[in-house]
């Protein structure tokens, strides 16, 4: 890759949204970096899984796949390497490790935590199960492997609420976010479904902070703005919405947006630049909200960590919390696929 390719496809990201500043000087000091990554994943047969989070020249230049917690837990189950370095969060590396126990593998970032994920732990859910001996545990991807394997079923953003809807028992504890629960519940009150939903007291803190309030300031000042929003944000927020959905489903709408449309987008930074790259003629407005620990993969890690993966952040799981994590994580792919 030449400087001057990255630039042509990051020069359009707004330094005002992102927090980032794509000069072609910029894009000179990055790529040294992007090709040797690559030369080194040749060498030591790795690949390079990123979130829609990370920063942008990790998914242009390095990332072999892309995209949000489901479409990864699925690109997961196909990777031919002996290493997977995972740029995101400690527990999308696990469910990586998980469908691949045989593999190695690694996480780059030095903040490898997440708010909503350490937000319950595996003796939290098992304190549940005491009080609610006849429901069926749902947790959210955003989990470590010992609350996964604590539950009974995973979901994700993009099928949590088909998931919900079609478990056949109407008792169901929702952990751990309760922003997504709380709008879960309504969406199933909306179908007319009646089910008993339970909720923990997690959240996102990059999704928790967004008021309705932003909302109507932009629509007066921006017509014919469509705002879109993640599940994780406010109900409130999913109310004034036009469209509310996983990373995926959020690329998909706006994709199909006529072109020149003021787009809100509610959501991590890093899906803000990069809907500025893939979409340029649509028009992105307002600020976003960045998280520190998706923020904490870069280029200079991950290529530290295929220089030297003996002193990396290396995902190591017992046997039996990987077995009971995997037959969470195994449902979802089957409710998901109904």
């Amino acid at each position: 890759m030449t400087a001057q390719e990255l630039f042509d496809r990051l020069k359009t990201v707004q330094p005002g949204s992102v927090l980032c500043n794509y000069t072609l000087e910029h894009c000179q000091k990055l790529v040294p970096l992007i090709n040797e990554i690559n030369e080194l994943k040749k060498e030591r047969r790795a690949v390079i899984l990123a979130h829609s989070y990370v920063a942008p020249e990790i998914i242009l230049g390095v990332a072999d796949y892309d995209g949000d917690s489901f479409k990864l837990s699925q690109d997961a189950t196909k990777v031919q390497a002996d290493m997977i370095v995972f740029a995101a969060v400690r527990f999308m590396g696990e469910t990586a490790k998980i469908l691949n126990p045989t593999k190695d593998v690694y996480i780059p970032g030095p903040l490898s935590g997440c708010s909503l994920a350490d937000s319950i732990t595996g003796n939290d859910v098992r304190k549940l199960r005491e009080k609610y001996p006849d429901y069926t545990f749902a947790c959210y991807i955003n989990t470590t492997a010992d609350v996964k394997a604590e539950c009974d079923v995973c979901v994700t953003s993009s099928n949590v609420y088909k998931i919900i809807a079609n478990l056949p028992n109407d008792k169901i504890v929702f952990v751990p976010d309760r922003l997504m629960g709380k709008n879960l519940q309504e969406m199933l009150r909306k179908n007319g479904i009646q089910k008993e939903i339970v909720l923990y007291s997690g959240c996102c803190y990059v999704h928790e902070k967004y008021d309705p309030e932003l909302i109507r300031f932009f629509r007066e000042q921006n017509p014919g703005l469509r705002v879109v929003s993640h599940p994780e944000c406010h109900p409130g927020i999913a109310l004034l919405s036009d469209y509310v959905g996983s990373t995926g489903q959020m690329v998909s709408y706006i994709k199909e947006q006529p072109k020149d449309t003021p787009i809100l987008l509610l959501t991590e930074c890093g899906l803000n630049a990069r809907m500025q790259y893939e979409f340029p003629d649509k028009t992105f407005i307002g600020s976003c909200s960045m998280c520190k620990y998706m923020k904490s993969n870069s280029l200079e890690n991950i290529l530290e960590t295929l220089r030297h993966p003996e002193a990396a952040t290396k995902v190591e799981l017992p046997e039996e919390t990987m077995h009971r994590a995997k037959h969470c994580i195994d449902e979802m792919f089957r409710y998901a696929a109904m």
